[in-house]
């Protein structure tokens, strides 16, 4: 088995492949904003301005299949796929789901029910603001949310002595070709990923998209397993994980 593995299946299907379980799994699971998925965006206009009137994402989701996620079977998965709680100190594994604000409830509570009862609010905090059209009509946001969740033990935390606050910033990622609406930075990924795991543990992420997780992973010596469904983002981000590793490894 490869140590950087992309699947074009659903994560349901995970035993197919016999992957191993994981010590961080980290998921952009879908916020499922329907209609409005573009709304205060300038993507919504043609060109970026109203003047011009709407585009063709106009009233659109991001993706199709969005209102088929179910989060009790995420969560599920990610229950059965962390590795046991370690009777070793510091070692415990642990996930982390960006999700929109109140989001964040019902997955603390789901995390109750599949024995991932303990958790850390997160907050990525950007320098800029897709809600740009409503800019000069209300305090717009700039900032996206996650989880950390765990079991009883708290996670492995490689911090070098440094305080680490639950607040982290959005670098945003230059170098990273874009293959995906919801891309998250590869810096930012690579930042958490060093925390939580140290190099040769396990990370899967169970909703890749543009297999970013995978590559920041990689890049830092852990072995990346991840699951899309849909076929063009899984052709992209498989070209873009491949591509990236063997420029990496050339370096």
């Amino acid at each position: 088995m490869k140590e950087v593995e992309l699947y074009n299946d659903h994560f349901q299907n995970y035993k197919v492949y016999g992957i191993p379980k994981a010590q961080l799994i980290i998921a952009d699971v879908p916020y499922n904003l329907g209609n409005n998925a573009y709304a205060s965006n300038p993507s919504w206009y043609v060109d970026g301005d109203n003047k011009n009137g709407e585009s063709d994402k106009a009233g659109k989701q991001f993706f199709d299949t969005d209102k088929d996620f179910r989060p009790a079977e995420f969560m599920h998965f990610c229950s059965q796929m962390l590795v046991k709680e370690p009777k070793t100190k510091k070692s415990a594994p642990c996930m982390i789901i960006f999700c929109e604000f109140e989001d964040q409830f019902r997955y603390i509570e789901l995390g109750k029910r599949y024995g991932l009862g303990k958790y850390i609010n997160l907050v990525f905090r950007k320098n800029f603001s897709s809600q740009v059209l409503k800019a000069n009509m209300k305090v717009v946001g700039n900032c996206e949310y996650g989880l950390l969740l765990y079991r009883d033990k708290l996670p492995k935390f490689n911090n070098d002595g440094r305080m680490i606050f639950n607040c982290f910033d959005w670098v945003q990622d230059n170098e990273t070709p874009k293959v995906h609406n919801t891309q998250k930075p590869v810096p930012l990924l690579r930042r958490l990923i060093e925390i939580f795991t140290d190099k040769g543990d396990v990370v899967i992420d169970p909703c890749a998209g543009s297999g970013s997780t995978l590559l920041a992973a990689a890049q830092l010596g852990r072995k990346a397993y991840g699951f899309e469904i849909k076929k063009k983002f899984f052709a992209d981000a498989n070209k873009l994980v491949l591509s990236q590793v063997q420029q990496t490894l050339f370096q």
